[in-house]
């Protein structure tokens, strides 16, 4: 694609002696959610943090701008404009709410976020600014990741297990934020078990098996019964 953002070309990854990608290839272009989705162990997370810089991998394996980035350190990933929200948030214990947003801010990069605007998009971290991070529900410290990582003005957001572990009434009101959050212009990958969830806001889709992509469409004219197939591995 011409406006493509962000690409792999035969991405392989390890962990020691263990393989967890095998050759992957995905895009993402200027403006677009792209789902990732796939069964434990299918390769979706490592997928990401391959291109946030938190996996060694080869130069060229994986493009930015047109700039090769595989081999670059996470903070200038992130000072470049790719922003993850990880799995299990992990956010600094010792630190205020606040001061977690904060710390997103580092990259001094310019646009539409800063505390003001993350605390219209969640207003009940405003309520909460000053208390631990580890005083709050599951789903706020979500909001609180998803925040800090909107502090670093990113081109590209990356998703990991948006939803894992929280409550439905939770999980509703992330995905109603996400509109607000896309439409500033931003791109993103969404790691997403909930598959209808991740189809319904993306345009496209990977589905991984065993660290292969099995399958890659149109989220919304995707037949159930293929993402069946490529989900599990069958023939």
């Amino acid at each position: 694609m011409p406006d493509t953002l962000l690409s792999t070309h035969q991405l392989c990854a390890f962990y020691g002696d263990f393989q967890a990608l095998y050759d992957l290839d995905i895009s993402v272009a200027a403006g677009e959610v792209v789902a990732i989705i796939g069964a434990n162990g299918a390769g979706k997370t490592t997928l990401l943090r391959s291109i946030a810089g938190l996996c060694e991998n080869e130069s060229q394996q994986v493009q930015y701008r047109g700039m090769s980035i595989g081999a670059q350190r996470a903070d200038q990933i992130a000072f470049n404009g790719i922003a993850l929200v990880p799995e299990g948030r992990q956010l600094f214990p010792s630190l205020s709410v606040e001061e977690n947003l904060i710390i997103g801010g580092q990259t001094k990069r310019h646009g539409p976020w800063n505390l003001q605007s993350v605390y219209q998009l969640f207003p009940i971290l405003q309520e909460r600014r000053q208390m631990p991070s580890t005083q709050l529900s599951g789903g706020q410290q979500q909001m609180v990741a998803i925040g800090r990582a909107l502090m670093a003005n990113p081109d590209l957001i990356l998703f990991d297990e948006i939803s894992l572990g929280l409550a439905p009434v939770i999980i509703k009101t992330i995905y109603e934020a996400l509109p607000g959050i896309i439409g500033e212009g931003l791109s993103a990958m969404i790691v997403e078990q909930d598959i209808s969830k991740a189809l319904s806001v993306s345009s496209r889709f990977y589905c991984l098996q065993e660290g292969r992509s099995a399958l890659a469409g149109d989220s919304q004219t995707v037949a159930r019964e293929d993402i069946s197939k490529a989900y599990f591995g069958v023939d």
